[in-house]
């Protein structure tokens, strides 16, 4: 049972450092003489916890250099830490840092207590000579100016710093004694505190192209762009006419009105009908007549039929009295015989 129980408390001290956690960057670059921000955030159980930074390889022997709880150190010129229980984030800050400023540091959490392990992450910084700039491609509208900022480290505090269009050394502009350089066209400034300003004035199209800034030895390339200005529009104003001036002014074409479209529609309707209706009388009065030239036709061969019988008869005349009688009727369609 007492085994048991100690296992339970080694894994409740492992439950911290597993389940919870603090986490940072990871790596940073600077600038000797510069300064450096690392951001630590934390799970939000750790709002009220202490938060600090220390130095070493090892989180376990660590040399601290600021504590939230523990402001106003010897050290807070160069370090200082901030926390944001809001945010869940701590920030430290390192100031003109040296080359012996490279190495591992670690942002961390005290959990506190002899079974609880601290919760932390591990940042590593490296100091490093040379230059930077802050951008690396800059553009600006003829006629214009754009600022370049080229950065360096401190051992090129002294240097003289120039400018020069790539691939031409004479086009090289140098700072004088006092870090300074101007022209008509270039001013160059120099801070003496780890970074210079180029400023190129009233540019040209001639003046896109590839640049380099350099302080000693150390160069870093610079693209200028320069676009050209807007196209701007000119508006004409006319005069009004003069009262010599003859003006004709027509009216604007009227817009044939919907009720105007519904009139003419009834009216072309109207006419359809009419002209369907006389059509269709027509064809009546035609067709009744070829009825009548028909019938009429049928009767007079009928009755040429009759006299051609009548003229081939060879009998007696008192034969009659025994015979037939014709009644020819005109109105009949057929004659009839009895």
């Amino acid at each position: 049972m007492p085994q048991l129980f100690t296992i339970t408390l080694v894994l409740l001290a492992c439950i911290p450092a597993s389940l919870c956690r603090v986490t940072s960057v990871g790596e940073l670059s600077v600038l000797e003489g510069r300064s450096v921000t690392a951001p630590c955030h934390y799970d939000p159980q750790y709002a009220g916890y202490v938060k600090y930074w220390c130095q070493g390889r090892m989180r376990e022997f660590c040399t601290s250099l600021a504590r939230t709880d523990t402001p106003g150190s010897p050290l807070e010129e160069r370090v200082s830490i901030f926390d944001d229980p809001v945010q869940q984030v701590f920030t430290v800050t390192m100031k003109d840092l040296k080359e012996g400023d490279s190495g591992w540091y670690w942002c961390g959490v005290e959990i506190g207590g002899i079974w609880s392990a601290d919760v932390t992450a591990s940042v590593h910084i490296s100091v490093i000579h040379g230059m930077s700039v802050v951008n690396s491609r800059v553009s600006g509208e003829e006629g214009n100016s754009v600022t370049v900022e080229c950065l360096y480290s401190e051992r090129y505090r002294a240097s003289e710093k120039r400018w020069c269009r790539s691939g031409d050394w004479s086009s090289c502009l140098v700072t004088g004694s006092d870090g300074s350089y101007e022209d008509a066209t270039v001013a160059i400034n120099d801070d003496r505190t780890g970074a210079f300003t180029i400023t190129l004035k009233e540019m040209r199209m001639r003046d896109t192209g590839w640049y380099w800034c350099a302080a000693g030895q150390q160069q870093m390339s610079v693209h200028v762009l320069v676009t050209p200005q807007p196209s701007t529009t000119v508006s004409l104003i006319t005069s009004p006419p003069t009262p010599s001036q003859s003006v004709v002014y027509l009216p604007p074409p009227k817009h044939i009105a919907q009720e105007s479209w519904d009139t003419h529609r009834h009216i072309m309707e109207s006419v359809v009908v009419c002209a369907s209706l006389v059509v269709f009388v027509g064809m009546v009065i035609l067709a009744r007549k070829m009825w009548s030239q028909h019938k009429k036709e049928c009767r007079l061969r009928q009755t040429e039929e009759l006299k051609a019988r009548l003229s081939d008869y060879q009998g007696d005349v008192g034969d009659l009295q025994q015979g037939a009688v014709i009644f020819l009727n005109r109105d009949s369609e057929n004659v009839h015989m009895f």
